[in-house]
């Protein structure tokens, strides 16, 4: 079977864009050959100079396909039985004689059809199509022209190669004045084989280019480069850390990668660790040497960069790599030193000349805000006199090392500066490192603060920002989120739930509300609003992503449009946590099927009549002397039983008390529907329907307790 390779030669591309390529087409390519009818088995490979696929299994033409075509309306086609202008013009441009035609309804009347086989198109064929669609539909940022032609790829196509097995697939690449034309000539690595290399037939092409050095498929360079930076540490006494987002930029920097150790002065060991791990890993894309068995990564003066250079000319590789890095060191150690010079609380003036969005002022201005959020934070959780004070302490530094030299040079240690210059300031341990943690979760699957005043703090900060920003109209809208503001409320969340904080997130809304529309003239209502139904999204999201529950029970317990539940969501995010985890375990173990029928179809009944959702107490609601039948008060007295479980359930969140309630009840429930004492719930004296409806009212408001049991779907 026909194999096909596609090369795209170019200058250096970018390491982004050649990651986010190699996913496109691992994702388009099949895609596109589905759609034509083609199977194969796709390889993507990339190396910072081209672009390839390989695609093994082809078949050598598209299979042949019957077609269906609707014509005209068969009042047009046929007139008298007889077939008129219409229908021969029809028949004629798709190539068929009149009784080949025929007749059948559809949704808007009867049309005139014809069914037609279609040869398959030879695969060569349909390729010559696909491939440039396939190169010029690759997305990227700042696309470029080069040369006077309109074409736009992140960097100059220098070559194609497209063989079909071992023929060329003529193709061509226009771009203004310059075409480029298909050939089976490859480029070898730019250093190490600077010759052209011929590739005889597609599945060749792996083979080829590793014997000109270079390694095109991207997992085999991950897998070079680890082994190599492993063994290296190893041969230095000590060992690295391979930081996921180093070694995916570094494997996509380099064609044949070779481990290049280099060395500083010990002296700069003095710095904190953070800080020469910053400089090797964001800015100069280096692996640092860790001593083994340090408690707090003690470094070693040693770093492992991956050259994409000749491995015999390592040595002077690694003296310039020293040369920047003693360079990048110094600025840092003349930065750290600077800073220390005074002490954290000392940089608080200068947060007035940073802004932190046009409208909304400076930092400084949003430090107090959080300051002011924290402390109403503490007020809900009761907080000790001490503790609140450590919490508004930190909440007051949390951002002071932004202005710090330090940050200013390495935004990347925000927080981490100002836990160390708080701690060099004599401050509350806890305190200084509220200040690092209160910026954690700083995205998915990112640790979550440890101590309660950084929770606090990183709360006070989160909330700040999504009532400011949303204060201002600017709402997350598609895949555009300037503000993180859904990370944010997401970080929200998940702290509370982590750490079961009791938090009334409504009231705080609320208040934060207040006070922003207060100062800035805007519509408390409508912000607060926006608010609620922001973070009921990021519930439901993080519900059913991150703790698995079925769609239809996270519907149940945040209710769908219904206020109360809303309002209840929010005002205890831990109950609605627990609420949605144990419909879930009821529904995996069964159970959830012994209670659902009978609540459900009381639920749907119950909304024909006015009982108020939140009332339990059949006493004050239900008239016995209305009753005809014994299932009326069989179904009565389970109720009054039932209302100390219920309640007991809402104290203590213990859910297991109310489904053994309604588990109790459900008997008597399905007798009054279908035994032998049966009642017409819709009976026609009003009073004796309104009595009934109570009856499967104070059914369904026991059950909402725990949920809506008429968003629950039966058998999921």
């Amino acid at each position: 079977m026909p194999g096909f390779l596609l090369e795209v030669g170019t200058e250096e591309l970018p390491a982004s864009f050649l990651s986010d390529a190699l996913v496109q087409w691992q994702e388009r390519i099949p895609q596109s050959l589905e759609a034509n009818s083609l199977k194969g088995d796709v390889q993507v490979y990339g190396t910072p100079r081209r672009l390839a696929v390989l695609i093994t299994g082809l078949p050598s033409q598209q299979p042949d396909r019957e077609e269906e075509i609707k014509g005209p309306p068969a009042q047009a086609a046929f007139k008298d039985g007889q077939p008129t202008a219409a229908a021969a013009g029809f028949a004629k441009k798709q190539g068929v004689e009149l009784d080949a035609l025929s007749v059948r309804p559809t949704d808007k009347g009867e049309f005139v059809f014809v069914q037609k086989r279609i040869p398959g198109r030879p695969v060569a064929e349909i390729l010559t199509e696909l491939v440039p669609q396939w190169i010029w539909g690759l997305e990227g940022k700042r696309l470029m022209r080069w040369g006077n032609g309109d074409a736009r790829f992140s960097r100059p196509i220098r070559w194609l190669v497209a063989l079909l097995n071992e023929t060329v697939l003529p193709l061509e690449l226009v771009n203004g004045s310059k075409t480029i034309q298909s050939d089976r000539i490859s480029q070898g690595h730019r250093v190490l084989h600077p010759e052209p290399v011929t590739i005889a037939q597609a599945t060749d092409y792996v083979t080829a280019l590793k014997s000109a050095f270079v390694t095109v498929d991207p997992e085999e360079r991950v897998n070079l480069i680890k082994e190599q930076v492993n063994a290296v540490a190893e041969n230095l006494g000590g060992y690295t850390v391979i930081y996921p987002n180093l070694l995916a930029e570094v494997t996509n920097l380099v064609e044949y990668p070779s481990a290049v150790v280099g060395k500083f002065e010990p002296e700069f060991l003095e710095l904190p660790t953070e800080v020469i791990t910053e400089v090797m890993v964001t800015h100069q894309r280096y692996f640092p040497v860790f001593k083994p068995g340090s408690f707090e990564q003690e470094l070693l003066p040693n770093f492992i960069t991956i050259s994409n250079a000749d491995p015999k000319k390592s040595d002077i590789v690694a003296v310039g790599n020293e040369r920047v890095i003693r360079a990048r060191l110094a600025d840092g150690r003349f930065f750290y030193e600077a800073d220390l010079t005074k002490p954290l609380e000392s940089f608080l003036p200068q947060l007035e000349k940073v802004t932190f969005q046009e409208e909304l002022g400076s930092v400084r201005a949003k430090v107090d805000r959080i300051v002011k959020i924290a402390e109403q934070i503490s007020s809900q959780l009761e907080l000790a006199e001490s503790q609140s004070q450590r919490i508004q302490r930190a909440a007051l530094l949390c951002k002071a090392d932004l202005v710090t030299q330090m940050v200013y040079e390495f935004p990347e240690l925000q927080g981490i500066m100002g836990e160390k210059y708080a701690l060099a300031s004599d401050e509350d341990a806890e305190v200084a490192k509220a200040i690092y943690q209160h910026y954690l979760p700083k995205g998915a699957g990112d640790v979550l603060p440890e101590t309660l005043t950084g929770k606090i703090v990183g709360l006070a900060d989160r909330l700040d920002t999504l009532v400011s920003i949303f204060g201002l109209g600017l709402i997350p809208s598609g895949s555009s989120d300037p503000f993180a503001l859904r990370r944010a409320a997401n970080a929200v969340v998940k702290i509370v739930w982590f750490d079961n904080l009791p938090i009334n997130l409504d009231d705080l809304l609320k208040q934060i509300s207040i006070d922003f529309a207060a100062k800035y003239h805007k519509d408390q209502a409508s912000l607060t609003t926006a608010l609620q139904e922001f973070f009921l999204q990021r519930i439901r999201t993080l519900l059913q992503e991150e703790k698995q529950i079925d769609y239809d029970l996270v519907n149940a317990v945040l209710g769908e449009n219904d206020p109360e539940y809303t309002e209840r969501t929010l005002k205890d995010l831990l109950d609605v946590r627990d609420r949605a985890l144990y419909l879930q375990q009821i529904r995996n173990d069964s159970t959830l099927d012994n209670i659902y029928e009978t609540v459900n179809r009381s639920t749907r009944l119950a909304a024909q009549g006015d009982l108020d959702t939140k009332q339990l107490e059949p006493t004050t609601v239900v008239r016995q002397e209305l009753f005809q039948k014994p299932s009326e008060d069989a179904l009565y007295n389970a109720l009054i039983e039932s209302v100390p479980q219920t309640q007991a359930a809402q104290q203590t969140r213990n859910y297991q008390l109310l489904v053994a309630a309604l588990t109790k009840i459900a008997p008597a429930v399905s007798n009054f529907f279908d035994g032998p004492d049966s009642v017409l719930v819709m009976d026609s004296d009003p009073e004796i329907k309104r009595n009934r409806l109570h009856l499967l009212g104070l059914v369904r408001n026991h059950a909402r307790v725990l949920a809506d049991f008429g968003a629950i779907v039966k058998n999921l």
